[in-house]
This record gives structure tokens, sequence and C-alpha cells, in this order.
């Protein structure tokens, strides 16, 4: 009598099964994610991969945001030691207008106020990480120079701006035209003005200057209100787009990912039943050997 091995097939399609699943579900708690390849989810493969292409482009924008946020922080650094030289220059040059000063003596006040003009273009070719911040768009060398008493700018008055948001560009500069030069106050021919009173001698056209340093003053304190509320609106959209990056990766997570403790005990049984299978097959193929050589 021989024994009928049929059942043998089904035993070996549970191992095969048991063996499947258990590696699906070593690689599901290696990755954390239940879909690895397209074809263990199509739909929900394909809406991850718009939702991954959301994450980089929400990621780009927070980096021009962190980016941005120096180069303003670095830019309102600058225009308050514009304001601190400017008010230096202003005592110095009320010092100056005083009648009882020797012409040496205003000679060495305008002395300082150079070093002043000196440290104002040193200013308006504040750079930030390799590009100067006051160019213009010319960004890739210093707008100011001075030579002869004279400033001269050479970036432009263009303006840069950057998206921040889908669908939302920020302007990043002003540029240094505008901020040193502007028609309202001119930093840097007020103090060569003052620079020029002061040498002469002349008490009423130091008094004169002074007043444009003043003016200057005003105008750059009004130029530098740009930067702080560039800084606020960057806050704000920054904690925008972390609530945009929680609520993308919530999303991926809900289409891809995997309960990882559930995976574990899926895991745990299937290699509960491989051991299983394995004991039964351990079993029944040396009988059936037997049987097949009677």
């Amino acid at each position: 009598m021989r024994v009928n091995p049929n059942y043998t097939p089904d035993i070996l399609t549970d191992l095969w099964q048991s063996q499947a699943q258990e590696q699906t579900d070593i690689q599901e708690l290696a990755t954390g994610q239940r879909v690895n390849v397209p074809s263990d989810d199509p739909e929900a493969a394909a809406a991850d991969v718009r939702n991954q292409s959301l994450q980089s482009q929400t990621d780009q924008y927070v980096q021009n945001t962190t980016d941005l946020e120096g180069m303003f922080q670095t830019a309102d650094s600058a225009l308050s030691s514009v304001v601190t030289a400017l008010n230096q220059a202003i005592s110095l040059g009320v010092q100056g207008a005083n009648g009882d000063l020797s012409s040496s003596d205003q000679q060495a006040i305008a002395e300082q106020v150079q070093a002043l003009q000196s440290q104002m273009v040193q200013l308006g070719n504040t750079s930030y990480e390799g590009s100067y911040v006051f160019g213009g768009t010319a960004t890739q060398s210093p707008p100011f120079t001075l030579a002869s008493n004279v400033v001269s700018y050479s970036g432009n008055a263009g303006v840069n701006s950057v998206e921040i948001a889908q669908g939302r560009s920020m302007q990043t500069n002003l540029p240094g035209s505008q901020v040193f030069q502007g028609a309202g106050g001119n930093v840097m021919s007020s103090l060569q003005q003052l620079i020029t009173a002061l040498q002469s001698g002349n008490t009423t056209d130091i008094g004169t200057a002074t007043t444009q340093v003043s003016n200057a003053l005003d105008y750059v304190s009004q130029q530098r209100v740009f930067y702080g509320s560039a800084v606020n609106q960057l806050n704000d959209n920054q904690s925008d787009l972390q609530q945009e990056q929680v609520s993308l990766q919530t999303q991926e997570n809900s289409l891809v990912g995997v309960d990882m403790a559930t995976v574990a005990t899926d895991l745990s049984q299937a290699q509960t039943a491989q051991s299983a299978t394995l004991a039964a097959l351990a079993k029944i193929i040396p009988q059936s050997l037997l049987d097949y050589l009677q």
C-alpha cells in the first residue's frame, strides 16, 4: 500500500507563503513603510510621489526663508552701525561748530569724521555668504568705493526677490543707492560736506552740514524699517511652512507608513507558522520517501 503524497504541495505552498510574509514584514520594519515598490499599492505610491514633491518644495521654501532671515539680520545690523556712526558724526559736527575751537581742533574733528566716512563705506559693502547686500542686483563686487574724498556707487538700483511659499515671493534687498544716497538723506555726501566744512573752519557751514547729516540719519532710520518688517514676515512664514511640513509628513505616513507594532506581531506569527510548517514537513517527507521505496 502506497501513501498518497498529494498533500505535500499544499504544505510547501504554506511554507512559501509564510516565508514571503516574513520577508515583507522584515522589509516593512526596516523601512517603516508598507509601500516599498509601486506594485505594493499603485494608487498610494502615485499619491506618495506627489506628496514627496510637495515636501521637497516646502523644504526649499524653508531653506529660502532661513537664508533670507540671515541676510536681513546682517543688513539690519549694518544699518544699526550706520545709525551709531551718524550719531557720532552729528556730535562731532556740533562740537566743531563751537566758535571757541582752534583751527587745529577743527582739523582733528574733521579727521574723526573722515574715519567715520571710511567706516560708512565698509558698512555699505557689507556682504552675506559672498553676496553684497547693498549692491542691488550686482551682488558679486563691492558697491561703494572711496577715492580722493569722493564716495562712488558701482552697484545698481535693482532689487532681488525669492519665492518663500507657493505663489508668494518676497523682495530681498534695498539697493545701496537708495539706502545711502537717497534724495531724502544722502549719507555719503552729507559726511563729505561735514568734512569739508570742518576743514574750512566756517562754523555756519559746519552747522549746515551737521543738519544734513541729521537728515541722513532720519532717512536711514526710515529705510531700516524695511528689514525689521521683513524679518517679522519671515517668522510668520516660517511658522506656516513648519505646519505644512508636519501636515505633509502626516499624509505620507497615512499613505505608505506602517504600524510598527502590528508588523512586528505579523512577523512573529509568520515565523511561528513557518516553524510549524517546517516541523510538519520534517515528519512527512521521510515517511513519504520510505513509502516510495517500498
